[in-house]
């Protein structure tokens, strides 16, 4: 149990970006302070959470005096310019061990950023380091990682959430102060919400791909993870953008994401999803979640019940389509150009070994899903079958925006679950992320806000979906529960147990 206290500034490392950013602009804090405190958190909640794979004391320490320098000229800086940021390890990082926490990539050193780093280094952000992850992404609670769990730091008998769970830890017990994951199925909301922060899926497309090691294509996005809707904002901004070196990237100008985070949701029609709000809601979410409609509606917002007749099928498709595309594209870690090698006798047995050894069952289990969805004979029963739901699933969601201008459910339907306690039982495991799912599939953005805490002192969130591109009216609702929920209660793991520096 950990029943949480009030935030905490005295340590910078409790900063928000925010405030991190407007202390250094007036002299009051020096990044390289800034980073000291943070990797000085580290030091000590390492031990008992295990988000980070690589800490980069080095590059880190460059930058954060690179940022000094830019500070002592008095030039305009922005929001991120010596701000410590942790980073999802399947995010490619030039001269930075990149694994996927996954030892088939074990050692693997790319010679490259991916181009949303590029753009965290370009706004000046601090990168602290690689955290954990399901490996490849696949999983709800860093329990799938092929160097041990990740623990939350509200309870660390307890998940921190997956698969993004190693940043959401590690901004939550405060060694970042914000974070980049991404999202396949819910993987940077449903840990946001099992962790107390901000979590955030953009329109798929708004951020590029490029360097970020693909698990499913279609689905994959890259998102922030802040203890602030306004640090998210600032987060995403620095990295939106199109990018020539991806296909998929959207073309065209950012949608403005901050000038309507105080225009509050008066007039404003609230959709209540009845699929993701009923069956499988734990009581406290429930009635947390309602409390948060009751006072949305208090301030003048109209709450409207609509229906997504597909979302409960969004499981079953997204299990086929997400398996099929991560057989294709994991079939490039074959022993042969990098990574783990397993020497045999012939190059079809080095692959088989390779692959067997480096993959972890959840890993295999998936690969071999998704070859059997896309095999001859079953391709069109199974993998095309789960595309043409997902098109009526995109219909759906068109028709309720015609009824609302934002869609709302829980982020997870329970709170942080004990450590083991899903593994023997996939299925159930899957069901994490019920509610995050149906927006990977129809690329629509959505965001978690955690708006309280159960009575065993675990963070409760809610759940606000857009239409696509919709980011600037998800983003005034996200501020707007904020404000309502006045949530600012810290992980006591962060506060009471590691002494400032």
């Amino acid at each position: 149990m950990n029943p949480g206290v009030p935030a905490s500034t005295s340590d910078p490392a409790d900063l928000t970006i925010a405030g991190a950013g407007a202390a250094m602009r007036r002299g009051d804090l020096a990044a390289v302070e800034l980073l000291g405190a943070v990797l000085a958190r580290a030091a000590v909640t390492e031990a008992h959470i295990h988000a980070y794979l690589t800490l980069d004391r080095t590059g880190a320490g460059e930058a954060a005096a690179a940022a000094d320098r830019r500070f002592a000229t008095g030039q305009p800086l922005g929001p991120l310019d010596g701000i410590p940021i942790a980073l999802k390890d399947n995010l490619c990082t030039r001269g930075v061990e990149t694994t996927c926490s996954s030892q088939v990539l074990a050692g693997y050193v790319p010679p490259y950023d991916a181009t949303a780093v590029a753009r965290m280094r370009a706004a000046g952000a601090v990168i602290v380091g690689k955290t954990n992850l399901d490996e490849f992404a696949m999983g709800s609670s860093t329990e799938n990682s092929g160097f041990g769990p990740s623990r939350n730091p509200w309870d660390t008998h307890r998940v921190p959430g997956g698969s993004s769970g190693g940043a959401a830890a590690a901004v939550a017990v405060g060694s970042a102060l914000g974070g980049y994951g991404s999202d396949t199925g819910g993987s940077v909301r449903q840990p946001a919400a099992l962790c107390g922060l901000v979590g955030m899926k953009p329109t798929y497309g708004m951020v590029s791909r490029y360097g970020l090691i693909a698990f499913a294509s279609s689905l994959d996005q890259i998102g922030p993870l802040a203890r602030t809707v306004g640090d998210a904002v600032d987060l995403l901004e620095a990295v939106a953008g199109f990018d020539p070196c991806d296909a998929t990237s959207i073309r065209g100008q950012v949608p403005a994401m901050r000038r309507s985070l105080d225009a509050g949701v008066d007039g404003l029609r609230i959709g209540v999803v009845e699929e993701l709000t009923g069956d499988g809601v734990a009581p406290a979410v429930s009635n947390a979640f309602r409390g948060t409609l009751d006072d949305l509606a208090a301030a003048g917002a109209e709450i409207v019940d609509v229906s997504l007749p597909t979302a409960p099928q969004a499981i079953s498709v997204y299990y086929l389509i997400a398996p099929a595309e991560c057989s294709a594209n994991l079939a490039r870690f074959d022993g042969v150009r990098y990574g783990l090698r397993v020497d045999a006798a012939t190059t079809e047995e080095m692959m088989a070994a390779t692959r067997a050894q480096g993959f972890g069952p959840e890993v295999i289990r998936r690969v071999l899903l998704g070859t059997y969805a896309l095999s001859a004979g079953y391709y069109d029963a199974f993998y095309g079958q789960a595309q043409k739901v997902r098109t009526l699933m995109r219909d759906d969601f068109a028709a309720a925006y015609r009824l609302a201008d934002v869609l709302v459910s829980p982020t997870s339907p329970t709170t942080a679950f004990e450590l083991g306690e899903r593994t023997a039982d996939p299925l159930t495991m899957y069901y994490s992320d019920v509610c995050t799912i149906p927006c990977n599939l129809t690329g629509d953005p959505a965001i978690s806000v955690p708006t309280g805490l159960d009575d065993d002192g675990l963070p409760i969130s809610f759940q606000v979906m857009a239409p696509a591109l919709g980011e600037e009216m998800l983003f005034r609702v996200a501020a707007a529960v904020e404000r309502l929920s006045r949530f600012e209660a810290r992980p006591t793991l962060a506060t009471s147990q590691v002494p400032s520096p």
